[in-house]
């Protein structure tokens, strides 16, 4: 890949990113949500209680980052946290009715924004795109081995050797 290829795309994934994220905050301010808070929310609603060690990893962020997520939330009524049985110093958080309830209109916000982020595209493009941005992903995620992610086919694609 020469310079200006490359230029193009790291411009292109760099501008999706900050415009997709400001969009993304513009959409939940009325919620009273900051992104980020949006991820914890959904992911307690796809897992039930989780510790914030676990949160963590989820979510990709560092530990304080969950802790001030969840402090932020806990004060506004949509998480409670509590003791876990097996280790006191770890923190379970769960969501309340509060938080049930903003998980779903956060959906419904989700669907919409990826609705307008996809708009003119063809539904296979669509379809292809998590597999792709998935890999994306993968190839510049620095928590793994570069060799661990290598030539990942993507969806539907044959292993090349």
């Amino acid at each position: 890949m020469d310079f200006e290829q490359a230029d193009a795309l790291n411009q292109a994934i760099r501008l999706l990113s900050l415009r997709h994220r400001a969009r993304a905050a513009a959409l939940l301010a009325p919620l009273g949500l900051y992104p980020g808070q949006e991820a914890l929310l959904l992911e307690l609603d796809r897992t039930g209680p989780r510790i914030q060690a676990e949160l963590s990893e989820a979510l990709g962020c560092e530990p304080p980052s969950v802790t001030l997520m969840t402090r932020k939330l806990e004060a506004s009524g949509h998480i409670r946290r509590k003791p876990a049985p097996s280790d006191r110093r770890a923190s379970i958080v769960e969501l309340t009715d509060s938080g049930r309830a903003l998980a779903d209109q956060v959906k419904q916000l989700w669907c919409a924004l990826a609705e307008e982020t996809v708009t003119g595209l063809p539904a296979e493009t669509v379809a292809d795109l998590p597999g792709i941005l998935n890999t994306l992903t993968s190839n510049v995620d620095t928590r793994t081995p570069r060799h661990a992610h290598a030539r990942r086919p993507g969806p539907g694609k044959p292993t090349r050797r």
